[in-house]
């Protein structure tokens, strides 16, 4: 075998045995899990997680998911609590204390306080055996069959476990929470994911005198000059009560002169689209996105509770704001 075929089939080891590993998490989901979730549910304060060692670095991450998806959390090193970081932690937290072996010197230095106190204890272990589970109030069982590691020494297939479980349990929370993209948005304003969560049509389209609009009965060589004024490669066409009664694109153009129709004479009444595709104000821009992309159209009118235009935005509008 070659050097290559040997590194890809260690590779393919590894995968393999960290799949089964998490598919062994499956039936440990009972009533322990639905505990959990409910202290953490019923808490007054946050959860502190703590970890040694790659349990603290899964401890990071699983406190930055929950932090992120609802559930007040923050990371607290163990050794540090000891030297005053222990101050940190209120009685009305829940401490989620990751340990693989569940005998970590530094985490047990802990329990007599976090007991003192009246802290809500969930352990998440490889031993539901070890001191660590059976102080807590409850244990997650994130044992593994063997590490990835060919010595079965260096922590791998204990650490998936331990994130996929954290992750497990961050997720169940949000969706107890009905925790919602917008809210997800508040926790991550930066960057693309922030401008596709936080952006709302009404902060993209055109409005007011930057709205093409004609009414029914226009003349079609009326609206392309309404359509040219504006730039958006579209206008809505309105009643004599200011609803919106169709739409007139670009497309709706070309489909028109492919039809042989005198664009100098024809009122716009018989080239629109009826109605069409809509959006509102408070909708998320990234949500008015998916409407275009699900209809294969490229601009959407605006309307208000009464179906009467108040904008338009079209790609161009959103590709400049970021959110795609």
């Amino acid at each position: 075998m070659s050097q290559a075929d040997e590194l890809i089939s260690s590779a393919q080891r590894t995968i393999r045995l960290e799949i089964e590993a998490v598919q062994q998490l499956l039936p440990r989901l009972n009533a322990g899990f639905v505990k959990a979730c409910e202290l953490i549910l019923t808490s007054k304060g946050r959860v502190v997680v703590v970890g040694m060692g790659k349990s603290g670095h899964i401890g990071n991450k699983i406190a930055a998911t929950l932090a992120s998806t609802g559930t007040t959390a923050f990371f607290v090193h163990p050794a540090e609590a000891s030297h005053g970081d222990m101050g940190m932690i209120t009685r009305d937290d829940v401490v989620l204390a990751l340990s693989n072996s569940g005998s970590t010197a530094e985490i047990l230095t802990l329990l007599p306080l976090i007991k003192r106190l009246g802290i809500t204890l969930i352990s998440m272990t490889g031993n539901p055996d070890s001191p660590l589970a059976k102080a807590a109030e409850i244990n997650l069982d994130a044992r593994v069959a063997q590490e990835a590691c060919p010595l079965n020494l260096a922590p791998t297939s204990s650490t998936t476990a331990s994130l996929v479980l954290g992750d497990a349990l961050a997720i169940a929370l949000l969706e107890a929470r009905g925790f919602t993209a917008e809210d997800f948005a508040f926790s991550h304003p930066g960057g693309a994911l922030g401008r596709r969560l936080l952006l709302k049509v009404e902060n993209v389209m055109h409005a007011g005198e930057e709205l093409p609009r004609v009414v029914l009965g226009t003349l079609l060589r009326d609206a392309l000059l309404e359509m040219t004024r504006k730039g958006l490669g579209m206008t809505a066409v309105v009643d004599d009560q200011g609803t919106l009664a169709g739409v007139f694109t670009d497309g709706d153009l070309r489909r028109a002169l492919d039809r042989g129709i005198d664009v100098r004479n024809v009122e716009i009444d018989s080239v629109m689209t009826r109605h069409g595709k809509t959006a509102r104000a408070d909708m998320l821009a990234a949500e008015a996105l998916k409407i275009m992309e699900d209809h294969k159209i490229s601009a959407l009118v605006v309307v208000d509770d009464e179906d009467r235009p108040t904008g338009a935005l079209n790609m161009h509008d959103l590709l400049r704001a970021g959110v795609m």
